[in-house]
């Protein structure tokens, strides 16, 4: 099995837009039309679309934040695998990718995500790649994992 991060394109947009998860997940993740209009409005956004085999599978967003005195951080805050694909291990392959992407920009105060409390397939996925629980968000109450760098 062959997973890549691609940039989403015009070639890709339509494949992209019409990823969709399984209905249980469907209060866990932004649509991810809204999360592409809301990477044009955000320079620091690096939308990407997930492919298997060279199929569009799903869909992943992080940012980063350039500090002038540290290294950037970054948070990756939009991760989704088609329905059609799940429980293939392409969601596992797919943040081993955007891990590596992001471990090869260099030097890194840390990377971010964030999860609802009560997703515990989310927790127990996330903390299989090293991240921590850090607290809570303010904002949206959610739990904040962080791999330090």
């Amino acid at each position: 099995m062959d997973i890549a991060l691609k940039d989403v394109t015009r070639e890709n947009f339509e494949a992209v837009i019409a990823l969709e998860v399984a209905a249980s997940q469907r209060g866990y993740v932004a649509d991810n039309l809204y999360s592409l209009a809301e990477s044009s409005l955000h320079p620091t956004y690096r939308p990407r679309a997930i492919y298997c085999d060279g199929e569009v599978v799903g869909f992943l967003m992080y940012e980063s934040f350039d500090h002038d005195d540290r290294p950037p951080a970054y948070n990756i805050f939009r991760l989704m695998i088609d329905r059609h694909h799940q429980g293939r291990g392409i969601g596992y392959g797919a943040m081993q990718c955007v891990l590596d992407e992001i471990r090869a920009q260099g030097p890194f105060e840390r990377i971010a995500i964030c999860y609802v409390a009560t997703n515990q397939v989310a927790r127990d996925f996330y903390a299989s790649f090293g991240f921590q629980e850090a607290g809570m968000s303010e904002e949206t109450g959610e739990v904040i994992a962080e791999i330090r760098g």
